[in-house]
């Protein structure tokens, strides 16, 4: 089954290390609460109940992959840097929505909890993995892309997000994880 991943151009390919620019999406997402895995189902349920109808114009909308999921944090500008304190146990679980929506062309969810949204264009670092994406493999994966983050003189500008590319019943050695995080600089 094929299902529409964002467009993006890739600036850096180093192994399973990537840099890429992403030009402006729309997402829907909720914040909610609990350990990395269980956020995600409950985030997950909630979107998947609008792009499935759950909206009030009772449309289907198309499923796109990947699922983000990135701690929530508090950005608070000083001189320099951006100071970021993550809010601990709470997450922000994204779907993009398929080209060719808008803000004003997407149905209004029936959850309050969901929100529409314009992200900016952005270009972020990204490493690839494959497994179950459980929270101690997240946290070495992502200590591991901030390293090859620096390696390639790029500074990381937010939080690490979590994508993940396939359905539950894939088997865990042919799941598709990254995790990415903003950021600028470069060669």
């Amino acid at each position: 089954m094929a299902v529409e991943e964002p467009a993006f151009k890739t600036v850096v390919k180093d192994g399973n290390f990537e840099v890429r620019d992403y030009p402006a999406l729309v997402v829907a997402e909720v914040t909610v609460t609990g350990e990395q895995k269980e956020a995600a189902n409950k985030g997950f349920r909630m979107l998947a109940g609008y792009i499935f109808g759950g909206n009030k114009r009772r449309q289907s909308i198309a499923m796109t992959s990947p699922v983000a999921q990135e701690p929530t944090s508090e950005k608070i500008a000083m001189t320099a840097p951006v100071t970021q304190t993550q809010n601990a146990g709470t997450w922000t679980v994204r779907f993009t929505m398929p080209r060719g929506y808008t803000l004003d062309s997407l149905p209004e969810p029936n959850d309050p909890k969901v929100h529409l949204r314009r992200l900016s264009p952005e270009r972020f670092a990204v490493l690839r993995f494959s497994g179950l994406a459980r929270q101690s493999d997240v946290n070495a994966k992502s200590e591991e892309l901030v390293a090859l983050t620096r390696t390639h003189h790029f500074r990381a500008i937010g939080n690490v997000s979590l994508a993940q590319y396939n359905p539950p019943w894939t088997l865990w050695f042919m799941r598709r994880n990254e995790v990415m995080i903003p950021v600028d600089g470069g060669p």
